[in-house]
């Protein structure tokens, strides 16, 4: 009678990352170490415990629950519930699913080799010593190695492995480590590795890893098969190995990112905060961008060409691990293997055929990747905060939970952008954001983009029923979705489509990943959106909500002098700025450029702004970045997106707090106007002021007239909630000193965080609003509804 009291069971329903993360099996041991009886189960929800036990113990379960979580797992939401105790019930189990699992929850992320299987690959007396592809249910291969759902062996590239009895007794014991992890193998069973030259020839020798990395310890490039394609990795230290890289991939300008062995080298090389080094050790290993320390190891010039921050990753396979241990050097250059721009490469074939012009070898293994995964690219700005910038290995394709959206909605694809692509596939409140597939003007790309849409509808079984698309008819994305629209798609049937605003859906993204609806003050900022006048828009001052926008202001339109060649050659946009502030006298004042000067260039454009040929208006922010960087004679061109506005971020002096002038302006939307700037910066050029502190005093000025423009939309609206979205964004000066000064103001600031502020977040915003949208279609408001839908479709309310 006394052990019946003392018995008693409780209800755990979780809600979170707990499905596809190895949430039961922990789940399961837990309950054997502490003598619980019970069971866990997956629903449609999350998960639900029984436990059966002492109450003591039964208190430390959940704490312990909490506290010792694989990895990826993470508890939203635990509720606690006392049910009756089962009669002879006497171990714990795991059940079938109840109901169906959440489907998007079956494609889990690729995370890095945990700690356990690399003291196991250490240890001599361990069956898997040494072995590159070791992996359990806490770390390995996921999304990039399978097929179709359900998340089993078979749906995966390791089909093609048998399991020997070591593995498979492994695989089927729940109380193992390796229950039920499907890319479970081992040197008698699993994939091998091994060292070719670049007609595909294996090379002699009995260990592959330890030639490579003998390979790289001379200087030579090699090619280096991983977890979504192959890496181009040479010597990091070594100038001549660096240009040599350059030089064959094609690649002049833009940074390379560095793998470092341990996280000792990571913290002698860079200056890491505790959030940065944090992130490098963790389970998904981004790429980190941070400051080089002042007395780190020699590191080539070529690698970062003067931009002030360095991309650093820690190994995160085993075959990383294993190339370290074996000779490699402390630091390499670990860079996409391809060519400048194109997709990763991820097949053998593939591989010798378009790498051997690259690499002086190519390390390669036979277990096939199902699609291709850049690395993700992270930074930390301000008092420790996470900006994801590239959102593609170990985040995707984690879904985002909306708690706005309606469960009862019809299946949303949206495709995004064309410049830094992702594509967004939601459903039932839960939203799949793909892993960047880049710059869609690239006929390989594209055709990835297409693979992987047609990937994520058939992994997540979902059809989608509505699309959305930008505004911008010339995107390949947006004709994409008209094709699709139209049924002209072999096998695609017609369906409905929304037009989203750029800088609309850049807000909603932020309201998205804050699970926000608005409306909020709008800060959408970046280099160009297809704005609702036909102008490029770029620099926008919104009150916006999922479903509507209003435009309340926005930068002094500047002419974008020859189109879209303004965002490559830096001196147009600076020829436009002068001639908006100066007229005809405006050369008097490029004459103290610091970038050197293409007269015949210059004139021409002069006559194109005079006779306003092919000078179309835009409201960019990025375009003045441009337009400062050549003026200072930091950047005379943009040879890859963004590399001006970088260097002149790198450029910016520190402890400056002074700004230039500007004056905002009513005029229906309230209008910024820099040409006061403008006057400022030429006297300072003039004057022989700094470049350092010109930059400085720029970006200043930047999020001078930013917060301004805040206050003032605050003053129109009485709204006090600032969303920030946009490339410009990307910048950590403007970010960060924007941020504290819109909270010193009594502002609630929403900022991206794991979703990128650049174009590869928009096609969630676009999403969210086509939900939003059908959602209102569908509501009792009828007719007036469907009036006010166009609005959202074609563009926003002025306030003229």
């Amino acid at each position: 009678m006394t052990s019946e009291i003392q018995t008693s069971r409780r209800r755990l329903t979780v809600s979170g990352q707990v499905q596809g993360v190895g949430f039961r099996p922990f789940a399961y041991r837990l309950a054997r170490e502490l003598g619980l009886s019970g069971f866990v189960i997956n629903n449609m929800t999350g998960v639900r415990l029984e436990i059966q036990g002492v109450a003591v113990v039964l208190d430390e379960y959940e704490r312990r629950l909490r506290l010792e979580l694989p990895p990826l797992a993470a508890i939203d939401q635990l509720e606690t519930a006392s049910v009756e105790t089962m009669t002879g019930e006497k171990y714990f189990e795991i059940l079938p699913s109840e109901g169906g699992e959440l489907i998007d929850a079956q494609i889990t992320v690729d995370t890095a080799t945990c700690d356990q299987c690399l003291e196991e690959m250490n240890s001599s007396e361990d069956p898997r010593y040494a072995y590159p592809f070791i992996n359990c249910t806490n770390c390995g291969p996921r999304y990039t190695i399978v097929r179709d759902i359900p998340y089993d062996r078979p749906n995966t590239t390791m089909s093609d492995f048998g399991m020997c009895p070591m593995c498979a007794g492994q695989y089927r014991d729940p109380a193992d480590r390796r229950f039920h992890a499907e890319p479970i193998a081992c040197p008698l069973c699993g994939p091998n590795v091994w060292l070719v030259d670049t007609g595909g020839r294996q090379l002699p020798g009995g260990d592959s890893v330890a030639a490579a990395g003998r390979m790289l310890r001379e200087g030579k490039i090699v090619a280096i098969k991983g977890l979504g394609g192959f890496h181009l990795a040479c010597r990091a230290d070594d100038d001549a190995a660096v240009l040599r890289l350059r030089q064959r991939k094609h690649r002049d300008a833009k940074p390379f990112a560095m793998m470092v062995s341990d996280p000792d080298a990571a913290a002698a090389l860079c200056d890491l905060n505790p959030a940065a080094a944090s992130l490098l050790r963790g389970a998904i290993r981004p790429i980190v961008l941070a400051p080089p320390g002042r007395d780190a190891p020699k590191i080539s010039d070529h690698v970062a060409n003067g931009l002030g921050m360095l991309g650093i990753m820690l190994p995160y396979t085993p075959l990383h691990h294993l190339l370290f241990a074996r000779g490699a050097p402390g630091a390499l250059v670990m860079t996409s293997g391809n060519l400048s721009n194109e997709p990763i490469i991820k097949d053998n074939g593939a591989a010798i055929e378009q790498l051997s012009g690259i690499a002086d070898a190519i390390l390669l293994h036979n277990r096939r990747i199902e699609r291709s995964v850049d690395d993700s690219v992270v930074q930390i700005t301000g008092a420790g905060r996470l900006q994801v910038l590239r959102r593609a290995r170990g985040y995707a394709p984690m879904p985002i939970r909306l708690a706005s959206a309606s469960r009862d909605s019809p299946p949303v694809l949206a495709v995004g952008g064309e410049l830094k692509n992702t594509i967004c596939l939601m459903h039932r409140g839960r939203a799949v954001l793909s892993e960047h597939i880049g710059d869609l003007t690239d006929g390989r790309v594209y055709r990835h983009f297409i693979k992987t849409i047609d990937h994520i509808e058939r992994l997540l079984a979902i059809s989608p029923e509505l699309l959305a698309a930008d505004l911008h008819p010339a995107y390949l994305s947006t004709q994409y979705a008209r094709r699709r629209h139209c049924g002209d798609l072999p096998g695609r049937p017609e369906l409905p489509m929304i037009g989203i605003q750029h800088h609309h859906a850049h807000i909603a993204a932020c309201l998205a990943e804050n699970d926000r609806c608005g409306p909020v003050i709008g800060l959408a900022c970046d280099g160009a959106g297809y704005g609702d006048d036909g102008a490029t828009w770029g620099c926008e001052v919104f009150e916006a909500d999922l479903l509507d926008y209003t435009r309340l202001g926005h930068l002094r339109y500047l002419p974008l002098v020859g189109g879209d060649a303004a965002g490559a050659e830096t001196f147009r946009p600076a020829i436009a700025a002068l001639y908006d502030a100066f007229g005809d006298g405006f050369r008097g004042h490029l004459a103290h450029a610091r970038s050197a000067r293409d007269s015949k260039a210059i004139a021409a454009a002069a006559e194109m702004l005079a006779l306003d040929v092919n000078c179309p208006p835009a409201s960019s922010l990025g375009r003045w970045f441009d337009a400062v960087a050549y003026m200072t004679g930091v950047a005379a061109a943009n040879r890859y997106e963004g590399e001006a506005p970088m260097r002149l971020q790198a450029a910016a002096a520190e402890g400056i707090d002074d700004c230039y002038a500007f004056e905002i302006r009513s005029t229906g939307p309230f209008v910024i106007d820099l040409r006061p700037m403008v006057a400022d910066l030429c006297g300072d050029l003039a004057a022989a002021v700094e470049t350092p502190v010109i930059s400085a005093m720029f970006h200043n000025t930047v999020v001078s007239f930013l917060l301004a423009a805040a206050i003032r939309a605050r003053e129109e609206t009485a709204l006090n909630t600032v969303a920030v979205s946009g490339g410009c964004f990307a910048n950590r000066y403007v970010t960060t000193r924007l941020t504290e000064a819109l909270g010193a103001g009594g502002f609630e600031v929403l900022t991206h965080r794991r979703i990128p502020c650049n174009d590869g977040g928009i096609a969630l915003g676009q999403a969210v609003i086509a939900e939003a949208t059908h959602r209102r279609r569908n509501s009792t408001r009828g007719a007036n509804s469907s009036e006010q839908d166009k609005h959202n479709v074609s563009g926003s309310t002025n306030k003229d």
